[in-house]
């Protein structure tokens, strides 16, 4: 679930913790392998600096080095690891997600908000027939918000003023010939998503690969997630995606409602 990050007072902020995260979250899927001068840029902090965080961190155990470069280790994986066993969310969706792919045959996924990221909190991927796609395969993969289904039914449900804030001179990335980068086109599209309170997406993230998303609600309301189905153009053509299987996730969403 999304959550609301509380302000606290300056004297309470820890300021050499939060470079350090800052640190270890300048690694991604397009940067691996960082050295001191790329982690300083990406964590907008000197290279010294970043020199230091990166010591501390490698003799921590959360990183790995080779004496000029760096890399995340698998110590990592214990918070997301720690996050999807404990946490209410990805255990309550889980079975709905199970129910759905032995019913179909197809992979099902929810997903949150995080930036200008979505982070796959739960997963179901049927072997039955299906190739394997690296769309989103993993429990805790990061996918960009703006090419994903799940990602801009969750950008849909943020308030105007604070969508509005969220695109205000970000880069929309073009992943494929098909991805949607021109903010116009992007916010009508958005307002196209909010109207119809779902979302199709086809060979913008990925491509060969069809995508429908509803929001997940709880009994106030409030959007906490998004669940999805994914599939190839040769399993399943986007309109009888909508037809067979929106049907399915509108039903899990409403039977999770009261849960969430």
């Amino acid at each position: 679930m999304n959550s609301v990050h509380p302000v606290i007072a300056k004297a309470d902020f820890i300021e050499g913790m939060a470079k350090g995260m800052a640190v270890l979250e300048s690694f991604d899927t397009e940067r691996q392998r960082l050295n001191a001068t790329q982690a300083a840029e990406r964590a907008g902090i000197t290279r010294a600096a970043a020199r230091r965080h990166l010591l501390t961190l490698a003799h921590l155990g959360y990183l790995e080095s080779d004496g000029s470069h760096y890399w995340l280790s698998p110590k990592v994986l214990r918070f997301s690891g720690s996050y999807l066993a404990s946490a209410r969310l990805p255990r309550l969706l889980q079975p709905t997600l199970n129910r759905l792919a032995f019913m179909t045959g197809e992979s099902f996924s929810a997903a949150v908000l995080d930036g200008d990221e979505v982070v796959i909190v739960a997963r179901n991927v049927s072997l039955v027939g299906q190739r394997l796609m690296a769309y989103g395969l993993h429990l805790g993969a990061r996918l960009p918000a703006h090419a994903t289904s799940t990602g801009r039914v969750l950008l849909s449900a943020m308030p105007r003023a604070a969508f509005n804030a969220w695109l205000k001179g970000r880069e929309l990335p073009r992943l494929t010939p098909r991805t949607t980068v021109d903010h116009k086109i992007f916010r009508a599209l958005i307002a196209r998503v909010r109207e119809d309170d779902l979302c199709e997406a086809q060979d913008e993230h990925e491509l060969g690969v069809h995508a429908l998303a509803v929001p997940l609600r709880n009994m106030q309301g409030r959007t906490v997630a998004a669940l999805n189905v994914v599939t190839s153009p040769e399993r399943l053509e986007l309109a009888r995606l909508q037809k067979d299987l929106l049907p399915l996730l509108l039903d899990a969403a409403r039977e999770l409602r009261p849960l969430l």
